[in-house]
């Protein structure tokens, strides 16, 4: 199998595909790329639990840790009203958590870039292999019309005007035949008239599907920003009520991150299968949608010396009959129109008529060669194996580390919470709550205000 130009596996291909795969009974599975049988369809599956055996175990922690954290806490000495010591190191690990988590986003925001790079990519491919195809068809169907209308006007009332000259008459005859073979050699060149597939179509479908994708990773980053932010808004200000919004969207955002880590894992490993050997899936693939021989696909997947060119026996047939009828023509004009005046206007018309043809012939010469096709194919490949797969692993980094931000937040918000102070509901209506930390700097200039709950005041 020949590679597409400018396209090698990369080392993160080559690392994923040799992961080991096992189905649901924990029995090998081949990483050969096979999305239809059952097996390799578990090994995926299986690359899912595994997040969501993750999840679950992250949420018995976080759960352990805070029945552990409510029932198992000494009690406070009555009259105490200072915080319990290491208050403050709960408040900093949990808005240490938080940025480690936006630098998180940041991760999935350039991941999410690049796989929709990627995709947008694969979609540019097709959608050029479909204008190809379409211009092979548009081109054989308009010089075949062409011939026809030709063989139909211009021939025929040559015959009628050199009726008297039967060697004339046989030279048009034979013009006629040549403009015959031609039609019925071009025909086949028209390889993808009436294939199911259609390149358009599937990229419409991929640029639709991925329009989505983008847009669900773009509202969780989103999400998990707003979280993030808020909760950071709770602690500075010490409000109860929006640090306990905050965990419970916290819980939330973590599920959809574990959830979104064993997608992209699966689609990751799955990608890494494909991309290590793409050409002898694609063939079989495309042949079996297609129905297209084997020769026209390994021609144009492959293009390369030891696969010869499946239409150069009709493209040397169809030239030689094109020159045929030119010199016929030739031999004509110079013999038939200073007899028959007549003959003049069909013969031009004729010679007219070839020359557009010819220039059409080299145009689908250029067309139908392995080159265009065989780089969008490249093209595609390294949309699909280079940027998205690069964007796969940028967002499963992303995932990683908000499950564990998150994780850490969740632990952490309730310790924090605790220890926020008391607010008198009086005190609050009448302000004087929010203005008592500058009447105690006033009346205790010795003492130091701390902004975050659990810092103990020291004396200077």
């Amino acid at each position: 199998m020949g590679a597409p130009p400018g396209y090698r596996p990369s080392a993160w291909v080559h690392l994923l595909h040799q992961l080991p795969r096992a189905d649901f009974q924990l029995r090998p599975v081949p990483s050969a790329f096979a999305p239809q049988e059952r097996e390799y369809q578990q090994a995926l599956l299986l690359v899912v639990a595994l997040a969501g055996l993750g999840l679950g175990l992250s949420l018995i922690f976080i759960a352990v840790y805070l029945i552990r954290f409510c029932c198992c806490r000494p009690p406070e000495p009555p009259g105490a009203k200072s915080p319990p010591p290491g208050g403050g190191c709960v408040t900093w690990n949990c808005i240490a958590a938080l940025l480690v988590g936006c630098a998180g986003i940041g991760v999935g925001f350039y991941g999410n870039s690049e796989t929709s790079d990627g995709v947008s990519q694969l979609s540019s491919a097709l959608l050029h292999a479909n204008h190809t195809l379409t211009a092979i068809d548009h081109l054989v169907l308009e010089m075949v019309e062409r011939l026809d209308e030709a063989v139909r006007t211009e021939l025929t009332t040559l015959e009628e005007v050199l009726t008297q000259r039967t060697e004339l008459v046989a030279a048009a005859r034979g013009a006629r035949r040549q403009a015959e073979t031609v039609a019925q050699q071009l025909q086949g060149l028209a390889f993808w008239r009436g294939v199911p597939l259609s390149p358009l179509q599937v990229a419409e479908n991929v640029s639709f599907v991925e329009e989505y994708r983008w847009l669900a990773y773009v509202l969780l980053l989103l999400l998990e920003l707003l979280v993030c932010l808020f909760t950071l808004l709770g602690l500075a200000r010490q409000s109860k009520w929006l640090v306990i919004v905050m965990t419970v969207m916290s819980l939330l955002v973590l599920v959809l991150s574990w959830g979104s880590m064993g997608l992209e894992a699966a689609t990751a490993v799955g990608l890494s299968d494909f991309c290590s050997s793409p050409d002898s899936y694609i063939l079989n693939l495309t042949q079996e949608e297609t129905g297209l021989g084997s020769d026209i696909l390994n021609y144009y997947f492959l293009c390369n010396q030891a696969v010869s060119n499946p239409f150069q026996q009709r493209l040397t047939l169809s030239q030689r009959a094109l020159a045929n009828i030119h010199s016929q023509l030739q031999g004509l004009e110079r013999e038939a129109v200073p007899q028959f005046p007549s003959a003049q206007k069909p013969v031009l018309s004729l010679e007219e008529t070839l020359n557009v043809t010819e220039g059409s012939f080299h145009q689908l010469v250029a067309l139908l060669h392995c080159r265009g096709l065989h780089k969008d194919y490249g093209s595609a490949l390294r949309g699909l194996c280079e940027d998205t797969l690069e964007g796969l692993l940028f967002l499963l980094l992303f995932s990683l580390l908000s499950a564990g931000a998150l994780a850490t937040v969740l632990c952490s918000l309730p310790r924090a919470w605790a220890l926020f102070p008391p607010r008198n509901p009086s005190a609050s209506c009448s302000g004087s709550h929010q203005s008592e930390p500058f009447l105690q700097s006033r009346l205790e200039p010795g003492l130091r205000v701390c902004s975050f709950p659990g810092c103990r005041r020291r004396p200077h």
